[in-house]
This record gives structure tokens, sequence and C-alpha cells, in this order.
């Protein structure tokens, strides 16, 4: 489990771990509405992660874990 923060640049999803200082973008959700957003989420190095859906409030700060590389 990592803490990430997530927040919504120029229309992409920024994915960002500062303990690694590593910065992707989500390429693929598994729930992207207003009212559930999250889920298994893929990032543009092709690792996925969880992220617990709940209502879209960005920028935030959210723990999420990693599925696989």
């Amino acid at each position: 489990m990592a803490k990430v923060m997530l927040r919504e640049e120029k229309g992409e999803i920024c994915f960002y771990i500062a303990k690694k200082d590593m910065e992707e973008t989500i390429v693929s959700m598994e729930f992207d509405s207003e009212e559930k957003w999250g889920g298994e989420v893929v990032l543009s190095n092709g690792e996925t992660w969880w992220i617990q859906p709940a209502p879209k409030k960005l920028p935030k700060e959210e723990v999420c874990k990693k599925l696989n590389d």
C-alpha cells in the first residue's frame, strides 16, 4: 500500500507517489463517473493499482494498493 496524490491536469489524472518520486498518468479506470470513481486503474507505465471507489473529488491524497507490475 502506498500514499498517492491524485490530481487532474489537462484532462488527465496524475498519479504521484512522493516516496518513490514516481508520477504517471491513469490510462484506464474501472469506475469513471462523478458519483463512483476509482477501482482498478492502469497507469501509463503498465502497473495496475486499486483506488477505493468514491465520489470524484480531486485533488486528493489516497492510500492505494498495487495489484501488479
